[in-house]
């Protein structure tokens, strides 16, 4: 098989939650040198299919975990070579990140936190099931370019709302304020205005691209 024929049956094998083929193709397609962001647009795609099984109820939420610990493990094996490949690099911005109070949910906060590393992001992580006030301690400390709350269950909506509320008040006082991104796969654009969140996402590689629009903006503006 070719390294295209590869990355195919990549996406394939990942949507069918094949992990022993996932990690076994990723790992032959690093040692052919193949870009890992490019390994990382495949898995990404590989996701939005199951997200999409998901929705029409093919899969459970048993199987987006499944898929979501695939991912993880793709994006560890990949991280040194990522990290490789962005040597030199100045840090591209700093993320505090955190599952909300209520929620104990982490692999999708824990998949964004190695990705934006692998971008080159610095990123505080404050864990799971984080009040709102300690988000807004860490941020009057060492204040971050950009908040990341993560949830998946509906009563993290409420913590979410409360933490935005709080840094909204912190905002008033400080020069500049810092964007929030939201982050879950339930999440949509009406429960971001619920929150008050300027961005909302779904997925590991749309946070990170997200936030490097905010980092660019913010040092192009």
């Amino acid at each position: 098989m070719t390294d295209k024929d590869i990355r195919k049956a990549l996406i394939t094998h990942l949507v069918d939650l094949d992990e022993t083929y996932v990690l076994k193709a990723v790992r032959r397609l690093l040692d052919a040198k193949q870009d890992p962001i490019d390994i990382m647009q495949d898995c990404e795609h590989a996701m939005r299919m199951v997200g999409e099984r998901y929705e029409r109820r093919e899969y459970y939420l048993s199987a987006l975990i499944m898929a979501g610990e695939i991912f993880r493990e793709v994006m560890m094996i990949s991280q040194p070579s990522m990290e490789k490949r962005l040597t030199g690099n100045a840090s591209s911005g700093k993320v505090l990140l955190g599952t909300v109070q209520g929620d104990i949910h982490d692999i999708g906060k824990d998949i964004v936190a190695l990705a934006l590393r692998c971008y080159g992001f610095t990123v505080e992580d404050l864990g799971i099931d984080v009040p709102p006030q300690k988000f807004l301690e860490h941020l009057r400390n060492t204040p971050p370019d950009i908040i990341g709350l993560s949830g998946l269950v509906t009563v993290a909506y409420e913590s979410m709302r409360e933490t935005t509320r709080l840094v909204r008040e912190h905002n008033i006082s400080v020069e500049c304020a810092i964007p929030i991104i939201i982050g879950g796969s339930t999440l949509s654009e009406e429960i971001c205005r619920f929150v008050g969140a300027d961005f909302w996402v779904t997925d590991a590689m749309e946070g990170v691209r997200v936030c490097q629009r905010i980092v660019q903006k913010i040092n192009h503006p």
